[in-house]
């Protein structure tokens, strides 16, 4: 089953600025946003049936491109470092990238770890905000309320991709990322948070 008590989704955006994308909402991507987050639910919703056979390794290498794909994991990484990010070398820069796609995905192979008749819905229209492009979606389950996940999507040079979860159309993951890397990188330093990131990824693949 999904573990919902653990999930700490990705970040509230709409303070910073619109990054590297002209005319948001008319981006020429040959596939529309809903389209890439239909694609990934349907490797997501794979991945889940076969949960139990694959384990934690497998689920985690079939989920790797799928995550890697919806996701703009380097803008992600550099948002949620925040202002600190300039201060890092190019080699902590390309390693804080590197953990944090690790984290990201090794996040949803330990989230999404059983079936029990889970299915997806993705909204057809898109809502437009100042930061991109929002694709509302839910997460239906046999019993209880719909779990209302929205993507924040933004064209990546021709193909839509997400920068910010949020669990409940409002609790942003990027927002609970950000405030904890700051904190960690103004206290301990890049070194800190890389070694923070690893401990999180090597927690993750030990409860697995």
């Amino acid at each position: 089953m999904i573990k919902i008590a653990r999930r700490t989704l990705l970040v509230s955006l709409a303070a910073l600025p619109v990054m590297g994308v002209s005319a948001i909402g008319k981006a020429s991507a040959a596939e529309p946003p809903q389209g890439v987050v239909r694609a990934y639910y349907e490797v997501l919703l794979g991945v889940m049936k076969e949960a139990g056979k694959l384990g934690f390794a497998g689920r985690y290498e079939r989920l790797k491109p799928a995550v890697e794909k919806v996701f703009n994991l380097p803008l992600m990484t550099r948002l949620a470092v925040g202002p600190g990010w300039e201060s890092l070398t190019p080699a902590q820069q390309q390693q804080m990238v590197a953990f944090f796609a690790d984290l990201t995905v090794a996040t949803y192979a330990n989230r999404f770890d059983g079936y029990d008749g889970e299915t997806f819905e993705v909204v057809p229209d898109t809502v437009s905000s100042p930061s991109g492009t929002m694709v509302q979606s839910r997460l239906i389950k046999k019993q209880g309320d719909p779990i209302v996940l929205n993507y924040l999507m933004r064209d990546s040079g021709g193909s839509w991709q997400a920068i910010d979860v949020f669990l409940g159309g409002t609790v942003s993951e990027l927002a609970t990322r950000r405030s904890e890397f700051t904190s960690v990188l103004r206290r301990d330093g890049a070194e800190g948070l890389l070694s923070l990131l690893r401990q999180r990824i090597q927690d993750m693949k030990k409860a697995a």
